[in-house]
């Protein structure tokens, strides 16, 4: 099968950053399902992945952590689908990826792909509907409905988990969604996403959140946390709840002891990493996510195709993912 890879670790501007070779179509596990591959998209982890993690010698790493495609064969333990279903998912961090022609997954964390998108734009979501889920009904253990008199700040909410978080917080709970945008095309997208207040994140955070008048109990800090991390401990609610996904060196957690804050991380592939027990959690959720969006109350997240997958298409969406200009999620369409 086609497969992309790359052979060392390091940018992405090298003329063999990403290749393109013929591998081993993947073997199933128990619970695992074998996708043809119909659409993937972009993700920062993917950037990450190859800036760090070096393949084993001679051999080259597939990365990609969404897909939608179809089944074309299934596990002996598998369950909940069958051959032919129209399936979408983020994958396995320490598995194969999916920038390939067929894929291997496991089921539990595999939803059915929403009817009203093609397999490009369904793509664009798991990744980034797991981790904003995950982030405001595990970490802030909130429940659908609940919220109401409360506010939810979500620093980056142009990004990928930004424009998911936006919705699910805004349609799903009663909270007041203030996001951060500083260009005018991402104040227009963050509205766009059911914002009801928008603040720059170049400017003071405590000052801006004081002229609302708002004190948010949670704070899903998605990017620039380290720089951020003092406004966030001075504007937050006492007994508030600080969650985060981006990768800071340096952050004084001791500064939130006075308000008594509490503090949690937001990683989506725990759960297959570990094999935890709730790991089927993921598969009810985007079949949740899946309905919502066929149903309207969700909307795609996708701003741009980048047409077919290549090692050219995919250097080029690497490098502007690393940018940290994207807005919302890059797709792109199968071999």
């Amino acid at each position: 099968m086609k497969a992309i890879g790359y052979k060392q670790v390091g940018g992405i501007e090298k003329k063999d950053g990403l290749v393109e070779f013929e591998a081993t179509k993947p073997d199933l596990r128990a619970h695992d399902l074998l996708v043809e591959v119909k659409g993937i998209s972009i993700n920062p982890v993917d950037v990450k992945v190859r800036m760090r993690m070096q393949p084993e010698k001679d051999h080259a790493k597939i990365i990609g952590y969404d897909a939608a495609g179809i089944v074309r064969e299934v596990g002996s333990a598998v369950s909940h689908f069958k051959v032919g279903d129209e399936v979408f998912y983020a994958g396995d961090l320490i598995r194969s990826g999916t920038n390939s022609e067929f894929h291997a997954v496991d089921e539990r964390i595999v939803g059915k792909k929403p009817k009203s998108l093609d397999f490009a734009e369904a793509a664009g979501l798991p990744l980034t509907s797991i981790t904003a889920w995950e982030m405001l009904f595990d970490s802030f253990a909130l429940n659908e409905d609940e919220g109401k008199g409360e506010s939810i700040l979500i620093i980056g909410g142009a990004g990928g988990v930004g424009s998911i978080l936006i919705q699910l917080a805004r349609q799903l709970t009663n909270l007041i969604v203030i996001a951060t945008a500083s260009r005018p095309e991402t104040i227009e997208w963050v509205k766009k996403m059911g914002a009801d207040h928008v603040i720059n994140h170049h400017e003071s955070l405590v000052d801006q959140i004081k002229e609302l008048d708002i004190e948010p109990r949670y704070v899903a800090a998605l990017t620039g946390t380290e720089g951020h991390f003092p406004a966030i401990v001075e504007l937050i609610k006492p007994r508030g709840h600080i969650a985060l996904i981006d990768d800071p060196q340096n952050i004084d957690v001791n500064a939130m002891k006075t308000k008594a804050l509490s503090f949690s991380w937001e990683f989506m592939f725990t759960r297959s990493m570990f094999q935890t027990e709730d790991m089927e959690k993921q598969y009810e959720l985007l079949n949740r996510v899946s309905e919502l969006i066929d149903e309207g109350t969700l909307i795609s997240t996708v701003r741009n195709n980048l047409g077919k997958i290549s090692a050219e298409g995919l250097m080029l969406a690497h490098i502007q993912q690393a940018s940290g200009q994207v807005i919302g999620k890059n797709v792109m369409e199968g071999f």
